[in-house]
């Protein structure tokens, strides 16, 4: 508010030089301007609406403070100009004020304030709105109903509420389909955003660039990608190809879908761009190709734009796929040289990068510079942790952010069991277990796999079986290949046999489970069995996939495959492993080829 005081005095003499003109054209003395002169309503309403305008929301305060007789209009100006200005608390205040003091709220009145409702997050307000709004008889205004339906569909926790009014109403038009559309997209139900999209189509609404993108956004989370075609020819159609909104979204379909080589053409096809068009491909390329996505931040500087928080976060997530450290620092260093370092978004980015590309040091650096630490925040910390082994650090993380009042979620305890069972620390792990119900966090799927493999590794693979008995579900697949994998590392046949069982069951094709169970009976001398295992898996036409490594040497990445013979500097890394098996053989190691017998038939 300091800067609004320091400029008041320039836009209070604009305004009472209009005031003082328009005074005396319409003969009114602006002496009666508080005096309940004709007019001076309008006047003050104009005035106030002018001062939210320019943001000196107390000289409105003051003015609508010194007014003897106000209207609905003015009422209704000063709640939405606090809604305007984000001051929706005020707002709310002021409504009540409003009410309290005998004044009766029309549609517009009850509009902005449920506005203020939906950004409170507030349904409890936006429902005794709602019953006012039936009390006055103002429930089939078309600005109340559209008002009501964003605020259920934004509040509640599902979309009944909004529906109920939407399917009561006898009048709608392009705000209510499109309220509705965006509440299911907006929740991560695109299915169900597509469907009310259809059904605007079938009733003949007439589409704008807001629908459009909404609906396209919608095929984007959904990866519906035959749809998003089909909206993309009838946009065109209609005459929006050219909407820039609209071209963004599209373009984010593309990329959100993997159809990233289409993306690419339809973005040099486009004929304007702005920082969120560059912001997208660079975002998609990050998912999908990374190196592009360097070669796009160039371009995108050399025509003349200026990254944004977006920009840097996508690209350092493109460091952190390629494990480039040196890439990564000069992006942290652009993020400084701009000034952005204290975004926590980009903060929580710098924080998996280093971590990911083996500096957890500086991962520890940028979190303990952090002013405004979110659940991100800790959660990057710990996973970086649980990645680098250090499992003690992780649970003391826990602790620490326990004590600071943030309560942990699904994640949180995922990270935290994962880096106590990397580390070995099987009771720390438990006891994080134990504790998810005091926080209102209900173990699923991924949560029991983690605690199967912690137990696993530890050699507790008894214990993990009996824990998986005990599920109140059904376990998935991922649960039994936790426990597989410790079968396997512990040449615990008997059990593995019968847990490989259990993952074909759930799952035929998965390649690793024919492999261990292939392997067991070679062991045991079943070659009728381990035969039967071997034309099984052919069968499926799965073969298990490839691990792909890559380095950085001297800023330039390498990457390479098992029996990769077209990589470059591969005679090189074949010598050096060559020495590498030299040296082991002279320090006597002998390797364990138990668990590795007959698969190197399927060249994996």
């Amino acid at each position: 508010m300091y800067a609004a005081r320091k400029i008041a005095p320039l836009y209070t003499k604009y305004s009472l030089q209009w005031l003082q003109n328009y005074t005396t054209r319409s003969k009114i003395p602006i002496a009666n301007l508080t005096k309940g002169a004709k007019g001076s309503s309008i006047l003050a309403t104009n005035v106030i609406r002018s001062y939210f305008a320019q943001g000196l929301i107390d000289h409105a305060r003051a003015l609508f403070d010194e007014m003897p007789e106000r209207d609905v209009v003015m009422w209704t100006a000063m709640i939405a100009g606090y809604t305007s200005c984000s001051c929706y608390v005020h707002g709310w205040t002021l409504f009540c004020e409003m009410v309290n003091s005998g004044e009766r709220p029309n549609a517009y009145t009850i509009s902005n304030v449920l506005k203020a409702c939906k950004s409170m997050q507030c349904v409890a307000r936006g429902g005794l709105v709602h019953g006012m709004a039936m009390k006055l008889g103002l429930e089939g205004s078309l600005y109340v109903d559209n008002a009501l339906m964003d605020v259920y569909a934004t509040c509640c926790v599902s979309m009944e509420d909004a529906c109920s009014v939407f399917r009561d109403m006898k009048e709608k038009n392009m705000v209510t389909w499109t309220t509705l559309i965006t509440g299911y997209t907006h929740r991560g139900d695109g299915y169900g955003g597509l469907e009310v999209f259809r059904e605007m189509l079938l009733e003949g609404a007439e589409l704008n660039p807001h629908s459009c993108s909404i609906a396209i956004s919608a095929c984007a989370t959904t990866g519906s990608y035959t749809f998003g075609r089909q909206i993309h020819a009838a946009v065109i159609k209609i005459g929006l190809g050219s909407n820039l909104p609209v071209m963004n979204s599209m373009l984010d379909m593309y990329c959100s879908c993997g159809f990233i080589s289409e993306a690419n053409e339809y973005f040099h096809e486009m004929p304007e761009k702005n920082l969120i068009t560059w912001n997208t491909l660079i975002a998609g390329y990050g998912r999908l190709d990374s190196k592009e996505s360097f070669k796009l931040f160039s371009q995108m500087e050399s025509e003349g734009f200026r990254p944004n928080c977006f920009t840097f976060t996508s690209v350092t997530a493109a460091c952190a796929n390629l494990a480039v450290l040196n890439c990564g620092q000069q992006v942290h260093a652009g993020i400084v040289r701009r000034g952005l370092q204290g975004n926590p978004v980009l903060a929580n980015a710098l924080i998996d990068m280093y971590a990911k590309c083996g500096s957890i040091s500086n991962s520890r650096k940028i979190f303990s510079e952090m002013s405004d630490r979110n659940l991100v925040s800790w959660t990057s910390m710990m996973i970086g942790y649980g990645a680098h082994g250090y499992g003690k650090e992780a649970v003391k993380l826990f602790e620490e952010m326990i004590m600071s009042g943030i309560r942990p979620d699904r994640i949180v305890f995922m990270a935290v069991l994962t880096a106590c069972s990397h580390a070995g620390l099987i009771d720390e792990g438990l006891r994080c277990f134990k504790s998810m119900s005091s926080y209102n966090v209900t173990p699923d799927q991924e949560i029991y796999g983690c605690v199967v493999d912690l137990l696993g590794r530890g050699g507790r693979v008894e214990e993990a079986y009996q824990l998986i008995k005990s599920m109140p579900f059904k376990p998935n697949e991922s649960v039994w290949g936790a426990l597989l994998g410790a079968c396997k590392a512990h040449k615990l046949t008997k059990m593995g046999k019968l847990v490989a069982l259990k993952v074909l069951d759930l799952r035929p094709n998965k390649v690793e489970a024919y492999l261990v169970l292939s392997n067991i009976y070679a062991a045991e001398g079943k070659w009728g069995e381990f035969a039967r295992m071997r034309k099984l898996m052919r069968r499926t036409g799965s073969r298990k996939e490839a691990g792909r490594s890559w380095i950085e040497v001297r800023n330039q990445v390498y990457s390479f495959v098992v029996g990769d013979k077209v990589a470059s500097q591969t005679e090189w890394v074949h010598g050096v492993i060559e020495l590498l098996v030299l040296h082991m053989k002279e320090a006597g190691y002998m390797p364990d080829l138990h668990c590795l017998i007959h698969e190197l038939e399927d060249g994996t």
